[in-house]
Order: structure tokens, then C-alpha cells, then sequence
């Protein structure tokens, strides 16, 4: 429900301009009372620092199109490919298309630090001050879900939608979140993580590929343990298609994860984690990639994947998905929203695969895709993203 004043017969309404002045808005007639809804303030970021920066222009760009305008006032800051805050006045095509940084009335920005300001600071001939209620930082992979913007607002005491800090931090380590999750008894792929700095030893090299062969056969996946949207993922068949994906990896991360193939289809659950703990999990979809994995360009540049929603399992298996992501949501410590993903082999057993805590918001992605299946709009999902952190104790 929307912030609302309560307006008594009588009285005067008035609304301040600046710091300083302060006009009369109207005087309700008298016998009856009259409400005025107050919007949220919205303060919603795009762009960043990552190799998944096309992926966000575009996930934001569908947001912006479908939020409530009736609800909520949009603050937009774009963060350009090197990192400049800018507050961003333009329309919401300049962002779909790239050409946001172009924008002349762009501002320089940046986050007051002050805990519970919730301030913006504006650069230009004048500064200003905007306030805003609620952060939507609709950023993927590195230098935004990996629990760095979440960290900057919590510091100054803001409301930000999705996990908090710790918990991005960690699922954006697959080899982290490995760890967590075998210790809660959910199975993940076998896997071996290395470390640049071991990578460039010539003798550690020989004995981390000799470690690989013994105990993954091939083929392998290598990907870096900190990247998302398949961004640096490889299939190796054999040791100089290793030795080239180490590499391609590491062009990303410091820090790489050669995991053993799995058999079988890809399943992805969408989950909404209310403020009571209470976790809804979506019907699992099925993705099959029409290439030899799913890999950055079949995702977001080329048509050739089909999706099956809900996936085509039995019921068991079905609810065995679900559980799954119900335990690894709690095991976590996973708030608000986060996509999670499977392989389930032809047998009927169920590997977690990733766990993402700002997933695609793009027209074709699955986590909107799946809950809007379940019965939700694509501005009511918004909405409730938004409700859940206002919420939060």
C-alpha cells in the first residue's frame, strides 16, 4: 500500500519548494477527509564496472518501462563502463541502446555516506541534494552483485532490493557457495579451484593439470569463480582446450573453477524470500541451450534456445528441484529475490549448479519469465521486490 497523508476538513496543505519556501498546495473542502499519496522514491542503478554491463542496460531499461509510475518517482544513475556516477535525466530508450553516457545533462553523482540520510549528492553549477527511499541496484556480476553497492548503501543505512551484502558476496564465489551448500547436504558439481599465482608456476601448472585429469574426466567446464551471464565460460574436451580456458578465465578472475560435466537438462527455480523468512519457490523451467552449452551469446545475442515453462519433469522430481532451492535459499541467507539453477540428470538426480542474487531482468529472462508463470505481472513482481525491503526489520 502506498504512503498516504490523511487530509481533515479545513486544513491547508502545503508543499515546499527548496529549503526555504513553503506555498499553500489546497484546502479540502469541508465535509470530507481527502488523501494524498506519497510516491516512493526509487533510486534505481545501472551500468557498472562488469563484463555483464549490457545485460544490466538492458534489465533496467525493462524495469523502468514496466514500475508503477503511480507508485513510485524514479531516480536513475547509470555507472559508466569506467566507473563515473552520473544522475541520468533521459529517456529510457538511451539506456536500452547504450547511449545513456552520451547525454549532455548528465550530473555527476554520488552516495552520501551519513547513515540514514539516504541522500544523493548532485554535482553542477549548484549541488543538490535528492532523497530517495529505496535503492534498486539492477547491476550483474562484479562491482554490483558481488556485494560492493550493497555494502556502500548499507553503510549509509539504506533500503536496498535483493540480498544484503554478505550474502551477495557469497554467491557471487561459486567456489564459496559450493562450500556452504555441501555443508548443507546439497549436491553440488566436483570441481577444482585454482589460483592465478598457481596457474602461472610452470611446475604448479603441471601438477594442477595432472590433479584435473585425475579426478574430472573430460569434458570439463572451466569458469571464473566470480562472473555471471557464462561471461568467460569454457568447454574443454582435452589438456591444450584446459590450458586455453584456464586462460580465458583468468582474463576475469583471479580465482577459477574447473568443474566436471554433467548429463542433463538445465533447470532454473525462481525465488522470492518474504521478510518472515517465508520462501516462494517458482515452477522449475527447462532451458535447452540448441548449442553446445548455454553459454553469453545464446543467453543474450542469438535466438537459438528453447524454453519449457514449466520444465518437463515429473512431479517428483519437480519437488525435489524445489526443495532443493527452498535449503539452499535458507543455507544462504538469502533476502528478497534470486534465481536458482540446476542440472537434473536423466536418472532423476538434481545438482545445484548456481545461485544468482540479482538475475536477469531482460524481456526474455527467466526469472521474470517464471514468475509471471506462477501467476504475478512483471510490475507486480517489481512491486513486491520493493514491498519486501520496506518491510524488513
Amino acid at each position: 500500500m502506498p504512503k498516504y497523508l490523511r487530509i481533515f476538513p479545513g486544513a491547508t496543505v502545503y508543499f515546499r519548494f527548496g529549503c526555504d519556501r513553503v506555498r499553500p498546495l489546497f484546502k479540502p473542502p469541508f465535509g470530507g477527509e481527502r488523501r494524498i499519496y506519497m510516491k516512493t522514491k526509487l533510486l534505481v542503478l545501472f551500468g557498472g564496472r562488469s563484463g555483464e554491463y549490457e545485460v544490466s542496460l538492458i534489465s533496467a531499461s525493462a524495469v523502468l518501462r514496466n514500475i508503477d509510475a503511480e507508485k513510485y518517482d524514479m531516480i536513475k544513475v547509470g555507472i559508466s563502463r569506467d566507473g563515473k556516477w552520473y544522475l541520468f535525466g533521459g529517456d529510457i530508450s538511451e539506456i536500452e541502446s547504450g547511449r545513456w553516457c552520451d547525454n549532455a545533462g548528465n550530473r555527476p553523482c554520488a552516495v552520501c555516506p551519513d547513515y540514514g540520510s539516504n541522500t544523493l549528492i548532485v554535482f553542477g553549477e549548484k549541488t543538490e541534494q535528492l532523497k530517495y527511499d529505496v535503492v534498486f541496484p539492477i547491476i550483474h556480476g562484479t562491482q554490483g552483485e558481488d556485494g560492493t553497492v550493497q555494502g556502500l548503501f548499507e553503510l549509509a543505512g539504506a533500503r536496498v532490493v535483493g540480498c544484503r551484502a554478505e550474502t551477495s558476496a557469497l554467491c557471487m564465489d561459486k567456489a564459496m557457495t559450493k562450500t556452504v551448500l555441501r555443508a548443507a547436504g546439497i549436491v553440488t558439481a566436483k570441481d577444482v579451484t585454482v589460483i592465478r599465482r598457481e596457474w602461472r608456476s610452470p611446475e604448479a601448472k603441471r601438477e594442477l593439470i595432472a590433479h584435473i585429469e585425475r579426478n574430472l574426466p573430460y569434458p570439463v567446464f572451466v569458469k571464473p569463480s566470480r562472473a555471471g551471464s557464462s561471461v568467460g565460460v569454457s568447454k574443454a574436451h582435452g589438456r591444450d582446450e584446459l590450458c586455453a580456458a584456464f586462460d580465458a578465465a583468468f582474463e576475469w578472475d583471479d580465482k577459477v573453477l574447473c568443474e566436471e560435466y554433467i548429463e542433463g537438462r538445465e533447470i532454473e527455480c525462481a525465488v522470492f524470500t518474504a521478510p518472515d523468512g517465508a520462501v516462494t519457490v517458482s515452477e522449475p523451467g527447462e532451458i535447452d541451450p540448441g548449442s553446445d552449452f548455454y553459454d553469453y551469446d545464446t543467453k543474450y545475442k542469438n535466438d537459438n534456445a528453447s524454453y519449457y515453462i514449466p520444465a518437463r519433469l515429473d512431479s517428483a522430481v519437480t519437488e525435489r528441484v524445489r526443495e532443493c532451492a527452498r535449503l539452499a535459499a535458507a543455507a544462504l541467507g538469502i533476502t528478497g529475490l534470486s534465481r536458482i539453477d540446476f542440472f537434473v540428470a536423466d536418472g532423476g538426480e538434481t545438482v545445484l549448479n548456481e545461485v544468482n542474487t540479482m538475475p536477469g531482468f531482460t524481456p526474455i529472462s527467466m526469472y521474470p519469465k517464471l514468475m509471471i508463470h506462477g501467476g504475478m505481472t512483471y510490475s507486480g513482481l517489481i512491486d513486491g521486490l520493493i514491498s519486501e525491503v520496506l518491510e524488513r526489520v
